[in-house]
């Protein structure tokens, strides 16, 4: 499709910043995305170009596949490794067997705290802009729709408290809220490592483009 593009975003720029540098790349003006990545997370990114941003729509209400590294024994503000720790605990041991029932009880619609450092808008200002200002916000709660979440050995790193899972999910399901509430569920505070996007619908980032092949 010539006016759609995948691509797999690197970590350390929005997901604007693509659309910055691929206007500059192509001269093309007119284009989007569909589905926001936080600057820490890497993976798809579905782009529009010209008549192809009339597609995007659609694209935003298709079922997500995140890869989520999540770090037991801490706790920060944002839900991920941006954010001020405000708990810690030392971790024994990491029960596999537990974790196997806990993802398996997660799947279904859940209602979960969402974080004050998400876009998520209060009177017309997204949460973030609030909790960066130093402003007390409360943390809202959202139905998340969690397709299936599956437990990834091979990218795990036990020593280090670091479990991969792997969930499927429906629109407006916080990666961040899903790993506090394993973390919560197992005993310990929990924060998100690393997070990729590794599917949109059908659109897999496999297919995708890094941004200097473009």
């Amino acid at each position: 499709m010539d006016d759609i593009l995948l691509i797999d975003k690197p970590k350390g720029i929005t997901s604007f910043d693509v659309i910055r540098i691929l206007r500059k790349k192509l001269g093309i003006r007119k284009m989007g995305h569909a589905g926001t990545l936080d600057p820490a997370a890497t993976g798809l990114l579905i782009i529009g170009i010209e008549k192809g941003t009339k597609k995007l729509e659609e694209y935003l209400g298709l079922d997500k596949t995140y890869e989520m590294d999540i770090l037991f024994g801490i706790k920060t503000d944002s839900g991920d490794m941006d954010g001020k720790i405000i708990e810690e605990k030392k971790v024994e041991k990491i029960d596999l067997e537990k974790l196997e029932k806990i993802l398996e009880n997660l799947v279904g619609e859940k209602e979960l705290e969402v974080s004050v450092y998400s876009a998520i808008k209060l009177k017309g200002k997204p949460l973030y802009k609030y909790a960066r200002a130093g402003e007390k916000v409360e943390s809202p709660k959202r139905i998340m729709k969690i397709i299936s979440l599956k437990f990834l050995p091979e990218g795990s790193n036990l020593s280090k408290n670091i479990l991969r899972v792997e969930m499927r999910c429906g629109k407006g399901t916080y990666a961040r809220s899903v790993g506090e509430e394993i973390g919560r569920q197992l005993g310990y505070p929990a924060t998100l490592s690393d997070l990729r996007r590794t599917s949109i619908g059908d659109f897999k980032v496999e297919d995708a483009k890094k941004l200097e092949d473009i």
